[in-house]
């Protein structure tokens, strides 16, 4: 266990520091590692267009996701390679207050146990208002799906959100479905 984490914090460490496109302030990294606006629009649609997608301990594919392989099929398809596993994805990226909040942004869970301290559940960000914030994922009980943030379920359990991409990239996007 010890060396599967290790190794994870390695390869978070080595996937980092090759493309920096975690670090907020770096205005020297790859642009052709950026997301731009058009792109977190796509991003957002090809997760939509994976609704009721069947849940899969362990999926990475349309033949069933687990979250965080879901998670990773969505962003691998605009060329970010994201680690599987929602802890390792957890470290990725620097924290954003709920306020702060963007579509794109990595929304993260404890697992079943809402008592419990470790990160267990991930999803995608769709939409943030002032009076709710919304996010797709794929969860055991219903596949590929929506939720919100201040469902009860998901209040007791939310761990805080992460920013994956440049943050000018996402700035001021509204999604206009529903």
């Amino acid at each position: 266990m010890l060396k599967k984490a290790l190794f994870t914090i390695f390869c978070v460490g080595i996937r980092i520091a090759s493309f920096g496109q975690f670090a907020p302030s770096d205005s020297t990294h790859n642009k052709s590692n950026q997301f731009t606006f058009g792109t977190v629009n796509n991003l957002l649609d090809f997760a939509n267009d994976h609704l009721h997608l069947r849940y899969r301990s362990g999926g990475t594919t349309k033949k069933g996701f687990d979250c965080s392989g879901f998670v990773r099929y969505c962003f691998k398809n605009f060329g970010m390679i994201l680690p599987h596993g929602s802890a390792a994805q957890s470290l990725l990226g620097y924290s954003v207050s709920r306020i702060e909040a963007q579509p794109s942004d990595l929304i993260f869970f404890k697992g079943h146990n809402a008592k419990g301290k470790r990160v267990g559940h991930v999803g995608i960000v769709t939409e943030v208002t002032d009076k709710y914030i919304k996010f797709i994922h794929s969860a055991w009980n219903g596949g590929v799906r929506y939720d919100y943030l201040d469902a009860a379920y998901y209040q007791k359990r939310f761990m805080g959100i992460k920013r994956v991409m440049n943050p000018a990239d996402a700035k001021n996007i509204k999604i206009e479905k529903d």
